[in-house]
């Protein structure tokens, strides 16, 4: 078994620990290249001009890994990252620090049925990558794609990279949750399970 320093096993996340936090970014940052290679394809679909002005959700943002390639890739882009981490959100302004007042830091849980009206919007996209799974129960999962829809406007997109074990029924499955949820389209951009991205599109109406 894998286990953190102090013999947690990993999995086993204990966000709101600074300490856990900082060993736990340090960790990620050795298959840094390999995501963000991942994250710039899913960004690749946003079907946004690389100019446009617009304003973005990163849920479950993390330390700002998602944000920072947002940042760089539409430089007219303005970046809310939501997270129930403290300490992630620390570290992300300390990483985006150079971004300055394209950035806004929200502190909300996604399991606070509330967390969808703190983080304003509504937006013209909402990203994610390996956040969302760590909800781990399916109705809490589904409630969050429920929250996801109402932070979009119109034609607002979602694109979510994670993990989709077959314990939540798998990247089919999951597909179908956003449907239930309000996106009007939903397709898998790539996927080596239980890796998958997908992107979902809420109706322009």
């Amino acid at each position: 078994m894998v286990t953190t320093p102090d013999g947690r096993p990993i999995g086993e996340h204990d966000w709101h620990s600074s300490d856990y936090v900082d060993w736990w970014i340090n960790r990620d940052l050795g298959r840094d290249s390999d995501r963000r290679q991942r994250l710039r394809a899913m960004l690749s679909h946003a079907a946004i001009v690389a100019d446009a002005k617009f304003a973005v959700l990163d849920i479950g943002s993390g330390y700002g890994v998602v944000s920072e390639e947002v940042l760089t890739m539409f430089p007219g882009s303005r970046v809310t990252l939501q997270d129930y981490s403290e300490p992630m959100l620390a570290a992300a302004r300390a990483q985006l620090a150079a971004h300055g007042a394209r950035t806004t830091f929200v502190l909300a849980d996604l399991t606070d049925p509330g967390w969808a009206s703190r983080v304003g919007g509504p937006f013209e996209l909402a990203v994610s990558a390996i956040a969302i799974h760590n909800l781990r129960d399916l109705g809490a999962i589904t409630a969050c794609y429920r929250s996801v829809v109402q932070t979009l406007k119109p034609g607002g997109a979602f694109l979510d990279y994670d993990l989709f074990f077959d314990e939540t029924g798998g990247v089919e499955h999951h597909i179908e949750l956003l449907r239930e949820a309000g996106f009007t389209r939903v397709e898998c951009l790539w996927r080596q399970a239980p890796l998958a991205t997908l992107k979902a599109v809420k109706s322009g109406e």
